[in-house]
């Protein structure tokens, strides 16, 4: 059974994500239609990155992902389908798909070709353009009758960390705050480990705050279970499960998580000394 994913930033209250979902089923009653989310924030690209870049990877290869983020038409923006990592990814043409495989080169790019003609009228991207190509590809069709083939298409720069040598310090950025209030930033455990080879001591700074320790997992932060509750609300470091440096409070939420109490947004900068 053919495997559809949808992530958009419709929310769940209007009828598109249902119209999206009916389309599908319209043309394919047999396709499993998986929800990714639908809350993403208005036209955040970085966020949809984040989340279908941590996700795609869990699903079956050959699985079809739609991604209706900054996807409303106009004539002078291509639709295009990315067949990268074993997958086939479908979006506008605004650089997302570039954010999401900043260091996986596809292995096809195609401008969906359907209903550019000159009469033809596109009302709703997501029904009128993606799901006919997703359901074709889903029923086994090949990529180069919906589409025609492209070198490249839209790049957007991924916000990357910097080493700065003199100083003797990482310069990261916050790129992601999840459901339960942890700051993500784009700080790799690779990138930290490189870094810091060689040093003996380090030390995370962010807004007036500091931790000289990185956890490998939330529960890594509780060293006695016994006393477990003692635990929450403690605020620590740790490489998440995308390998990425996270700023979290113990079994904190979003009322009283990191990004409550921390008062960190999204593009603010952390620091790591190294001594």
């Amino acid at each position: 059974m053919s495997i559809i994913t949808l992530t958009s930033d419709f929310g769940n209250l209007d009828y598109r994500v249902a119209a999206v979902k009916g389309s599908i089923l319209s043309l394919n009653q047999k396709v499993n239609i998986v929800d990714i989310t639908h809350d993403i924030q208005a036209f955040n690209l970085i966020q949809t990155s984040y989340i279908v870049r941590n996700a795609y990877k869990h699903f079956p290869k050959g699985s079809i992902h739609i991604i209706s983020v900054d996807s409303f038409q106009h004539k002078s923006r291509k639709n295009i389908l990315y067949k990268a990592d074993g997958h086939y990814f479908i979006a506008a043409d605004n650089g997302l798909l570039s954010l999401i495989f900043f260091d996986i080169k596809p292995e096809a790019i195609f401008e969906i070709t359907l209903n550019n003609r000159f009469d033809d009228i596109v009302n709703f991207t997501s029904t009128d353009v993606f799901v006919p190509a997703a359901v074709h590809l889903a029923n086994g069709g090949l990529p180069g009758v919906i589409g025609r083939k492209i070198d490249t298409a839209k790049q957007l720069l991924f916000p990357k960390p910097v080493y700065n040598e003199s100083e003797k310090m990482i310069i990261g950025e916050v790129t992601y705050i999840d459901n339960f209030g942890n700051i993500i930033s784009n700080i790799s455990k690779d990138f930290f480990e490189s870094v810091g080879n060689g040093y003996e001591n380090f030390t995370i700074k962010f807004r007036n705050l500091a931790l000289s320790k990185v956890f490998s997992s939330h529960t890594e932060v509780v060293s006695d279970w016994e006393r477990e509750t003692e635990y929450h609300g403690q605020s620590a470091a740790i490489f998440n499960d995308s390998q990425l440096l996270e700023l979290t409070i113990y079994k904190g939420s979003k009322k009283n998580g990191a990004k409550s109490l921390f008062g960190m947004n999204v593009g603010e900068n952390i620091y790591i000394e190294f001594s």
